[in-house]
């Protein structure tokens, strides 16, 4: 296919969302439309409804409002202010039209699904760019079918891109080490890769083979067509890539799991207990960073900024940094810019006509 013969594009950045103020009404709303979701919380519905409905909406919007309220910005939630950067810095270096959708509060998927067709009738082909780096039920898998049912929903006559994930990507690995830098050109004792958690038996359910994942020993590191779908594997292999090009020695740096929910089990180590760790063995100057968030969010200003420095000091620690994520940094603009204009992406048929 020549460039001229490349079916118009319109491009949809999704990431999570947020709630729509840090008000306790609207952050249990938000609260329930992430928790019900099934990739989320996988059991079965009445299960999950009992959950949710039970045991976490009557206490925790409480306690996360509080927590918003902390982070929360002027302009309004960190995560879409930085999103909306995003596309406004991203749609003035390509000309394919850009829009933005959440998972979960607004801008919904569907909004921004409807946004692109609506204002640029010329589109044929949508390229959904689900904003994490790696795959994981929750988060990527999601993201994927909530934007297929959406098609479907609305009978678009438009095929679907959709960018995998880019864990490894070397234009991705280098706008990480290019926006860190600053950062790593400091004198520090130590860097923690702080990823999002997820929980083991997640791992295992997206594994295709259904023997690999938690069930060979060493299996990140063993072969297997399970790590196309395997979030541990490629946070680790986030991890390896940027370190090699960072130039960061081994024993300087360590890998921890962060916002577990629930008594499941969960990858470890757990970020705030290792965060403690190298408070308690001596480390002194401590940079953090978040690569499975492209845009500071909740989990990073709150939880790792304020709850992980509070961690750190309490326990020893001195200086205590957190590495801003990739947010709007002109790398990670850059790096946007040319996945969106590749032309070599697996294109499939509307799912309207599936």
């Amino acid at each position: 296919m020549t460039h001229s013969d490349a079916p118009k594009r319109g491009v949809l950045l999704v990431n999570l969302g947020s709630p729509d103020s840090p008000s306790v009404p609207d952050v249990r709303r938000y609260l329930r439309q992430f928790l019900m979701d099934p990739r989320v919380i996988d059991a079965p519905y009445p299960i999950r409804k009992m959950i949710v409905e039970l045991f976490i909406l009557p206490f925790r919007p409480k306690n996360s409002a509080h927590a918003y309220r902390q982070i929360w910005w002027q302009e309004g939630s960190p995560l879409l202010v930085l999103s909306r950067n995003v596309q406004r810095l991203l749609q003035e270096k390509i000309d394919h039209p850009v829009e933005l959708g959440m998972r979960y509060g607004n801008p919904s998927i569907e909004a921004g699904i409807r946004r692109l067709l609506e204002h640029s009738p010329e589109v044929e082909e949508i390229y959904l760019f689900p904003m994490y780096p790696h795959y994981a039920m929750a988060t990527y898998e999601t993201v994927v079918v909530e934007a297929k049912q959406v098609l479907q929903k609305l009978n678009a006559p438009v095929k679907l891109s959709i960018q995998p994930p880019f864990y490894d990507d070397p234009d991705y690995i280098r706008a990480l080490v290019e926006s860190t830098r600053r950062f790593l050109n400091r004198e520090y004792d130590h860097l923690l890769f702080s990823y999002h958690g997820v929980p083991v038996r997640h791992c295992k359910k997206a594994d295709p083979t259904g023997k690999h994942c938690f069930r060979v020993e060493n299996c990140c590191q063993v072969p297997s067509p399970a790590h196309a779908t395997c979030y541990r594997h490629q946070v680790l292999r986030t991890t390896e890539a940027f370190v090699q090009a960072a130039g960061i020695p081994r024993g300087k740096y360590s890998v921890a799991f962060q916002s577990r929910l629930g008594i499941d089990e969960w990858l470890q180590p757990f970020t705030d207990r290792e965060i403690e760790r190298l408070a308690k063995s001596g480390v002194k100057k401590l940079l953090v960073m978040c690569p499975a968030f492209v845009a500071d969010c909740l989990e990073t200003l709150e939880e790792i900024g304020i709850r992980g420095k509070e961690i750190f000091l309490e326990n020893g620690g001195e200086e205590f940094h957190l590495i801003p994520c990739l947010n709007d940094h002109s790398a990670w603009i850059e790096t946007l810019a040319k996945f969106c204009t590749r032309q070599a992406l697996t294109v499939t048929d509307s799912p309207s006509a599936q």
